[in-house]
C-alpha cells in the first residue's frame, strides 16, 4: 500500500506516542521484577524450543555527535574500555548458563555507542567468547548485524566484520551536507561511504542498511534532497528516516545545538514528504513508521507472509526468538518477561564483580499484555486486523473484549485514518505515516504517561 501525505492529519494527530518495539514499553518496566525472576523465566524458556536472539551494547564513541540519545561513552581511555568488556565477559558466561546450548542464535546485532569502536582484536575477542558461549546458526539464515559508524572503519575492517560472521550492516549516515555535518559534529565524505558500500557488497554482506535523521540543524528540503539522491544511488537495501527530536534539558549534548539552526515544524514536514515520494518512485517500498526497503528484501517478503515483527531492534524478520540482552542498559526478552540492565557502567560492573546478574528493571507481562501486544503488533506491521481471526487464534470475542477500544477508533475512521467495520480495521494510505497514535488506542497504559516527554513525536 502507497502514502497519503496529509499535512493536516499528521499536523493533529502526529504528538508524542511510543514507538512500540515492545509491549508494554520500557515505561513500565519498574524494580520490582529482580535478577531472580529473570533466571527462572529463562531457565523455563528452555521448554519451548524456540532459538535465540542476541543483543550485545558496545556505549564507547571516540567523539559526541550533538544529537545523539543513546546511552554512550565519550572516551579514549583504554583501561574504562577493558574493564567494560571483561565485565561484559562475565555477563555473556551467567547468561549462557541460563540457556540450553541446542537453541542456537539465529540473530546476533551489535549496538552502541559504537560497536566498530573495538578494534579488530578486540571484535575477533568478543566473537569467539560469544561462539564458545552460545551455539550460533552459522547457516545463510542467519541475520547477524552490526551498528557502524562510517569514520571508524575502512574497507579492511568491512572485510573483516564479514569474516567474522556479519552478514548485515547499518551505516549511521544522518546526513551528508556537510553544514549539517559540522553542526552536529559528524562528518564523513560521501566518497569514504560509498567505498564502504562497495567494499560489503564485495564482501559479500547480504544486507546494508543507512540510517537518515530529519530535522537536524541548517537542514532544508533541498539540502535532504540532494542527501537523498547520493544515498539513492548507492542503492542501500534498507533505510531509516527517523525524525530528530531535540530534547536538550535530556540530552546534555544536544545542548551545542542552536535551537534557531533546527528547521521549522513545517519544513521539517516538507522534509519528509519529499523523503516519501522521492524513496517510493526510486523503487523503494514503506513497510511502516521509519522504514523503507527495496522489492525483494526480506522485510517486504516477511510483510507479505506474515512473519514481519517489531522488536528492540525495529522491524524484523524472525518472529519466534527470546532476546537475551548483553551490555549496560541492554533490554530482552524471554518468554513472557522484558528485563533491562542498570543503565550507568558504574552499577552495571559492580553488580557483576559481585557475581550478580546486572538486571536492574523490568515486567512481567499479562495475560492482558499479550493480547494488547498482538494487536499492536499486527496494525504496525500489517495495517490491518481482522476481529474473527484474531478472536478465534486468541480464544476471545475480540468485539466484546475491546468494546472500549472500538469505540475509541471510531473518531480515528471518521477523520479517514483507518477503515472500520464489523469485520476489522483496516489502516488507510493517509493513517499509514501515523501507526504509533492508532496503535496507542490499545495501550492500557497510555493515560498514564500521555503526556510524558520521554516519548518522541509521531513525525
Amino acid at each position: 500500500m502507497k502514502v497519503c501525505f496529509d499535512t493536516d492529519l499528521i499536523v493533529r494527530y502526529g504528538g508524542r506516542g511510543p514507538r512500540y518495539t515492545s509491549y508494554p514499553t520500557a515505561l513500565q518496566f519498574n524494580d520490582t521484577l529482580t535478577a531472580d525472576d529473570y533466571r527462572a523465566s529463562a531457565i523455563a524458556s528452555n521448554t519451548s524450543g524456540v532459538p535465540l536472539s542476541l543483543y550485545v551494547h558496545i556505549p564507547f564513541c571516540h567523539s559526541l555527535c550533538y544529537y545523539c540519545g543513546c546511552n554512550k561513552i565519550v572516551t579514549h581511555n583504554q583501561a574504562r574500555v577493558d574493564r567494560y568488556m571483561e565485565m561484559l565477559y562475565r555477563e555473556i558466561d551467567m547468561q549462557s548458563e541460563l540457556f540450553d546450548k541446542g537453541r542456537k542464535i539465529e540473530q546476533l546485532h551489535f549496538g552502541g555507542g559504537t560497536p566498530t569502536y573495538l578494534d579488530s582484536e578486540q571484535l575477533d575477542d568478543l566473537m569467539a567468547k560469544l561462539r564458545s558461549a552460545f551455539t550460533f546458526d552459522e547457516s545463510a539464515d542467519r541475520e547477524f548485524s552490526i551498528e557502524v559508524d562510517p569514520r571508524t572503519v575502512d574497507e579492511d575492517s568491512i572485510r573483516h566484520l564479514a569474516e567474522l560472521g556479519f552478514n548485515r550492516l547499518s551505516l549511521g549516515i544522518q546526513d551528508f551536507d556537510p553544514v549539517v555535518q559540522e553542526a552536529v559534529n559528524r562528518t564523513q565524505t560521501t566518497d569514504d561511504v560509498l567505498g564502504l558500500v562497495l567494499a560489503a557488497r564485495d564482501a559479500g554482506f547480504e544486507s546494508i542498511s543507512f540510517d537518515l535523521i530529519y530535522g537536524l540543524p541548517h537542514q532544508t528540503a533541498k539540502s535532504f534532497d540532494t542527501t537523498l539522491d547520493l544515498v539513492i544511488g548507492m542503492r542501500p537495501d534498507r533505510l531509516a528516516v527517523y525524525n530528530y527530536a531535540h530534547l536538550p534539558r535530556r540530552f546534555k549534548g544536544q545542548r551545542m545545538i542552536n535551537d534557531e539552526d533546527i528547521p521549522s515544524p513545517e519544513v521539517k514536514l516538507e522534509i519528509l514528504h519529499r523523503t516519501i515520494d522521492n524513496l517510493c518512485d526510486s523503487g523503494y517500498v514503506y513497510i511502516g513508521m521509519d522504514h523503507f526497503a527495496l522489492p525483494d528484501d526480506e522485510l517486504v517478503l516477511a510483510r507479505a507472509n506474515g512473519t514481519l515483527q517489531r522488536n528492540f531492534q525495529g522491524y524484523s524478520t524472525h518472529r519466534e526468538c527470546d532476546l537475551v540482552a548483553l551490555g549496560v542498559s541492554a533490554i530482552g526478552s524471554i518468554g513472557n518477561v522484558f528485563a533491562q540492565n542498570s543503565v550507568t557502567t558504574m552499577e552495571y560492573e559492580t553488580l557483576i564483580e559481585n557475581g550478580q546478574l546486572p538486571i536492574r528493571k523490568g515486567i512481567a507481562v499479562d495475560d492482558d499484555d499479550l493480547l494488547r501486544a498482538d494487536v499492536i503488533q499486527a496494525l504496525m506491521c500489517y495495517d490491518k486486523l481482522s476481529f474473527d481471526e484474531f478472536g478465534t487464534q486468541h480464544n476471545i470475542d475480540f468485539r466484546n473484549y475491546f468494546a472500549t477500544e472500538i469505540e475509541h477508533l471510531r473518531p480515528l475512521a471518521d477523520d479517514g485514518l483507518i477503515e472500520l467495520d464489523q469485520a476489522g480495521v483496516e489502516i488507510t494510505q493517509k493513517g499509514r505515516l501515523l501507526l504509533r497514535s492508532i496503535a496507542m488506542v490499545f495501550d492500557r497504559y497510555i493515560d498514564q504517561a500521555q503526556n510524558d516527554n520521554r516519548f518522541s513525536k509521531a513525525i
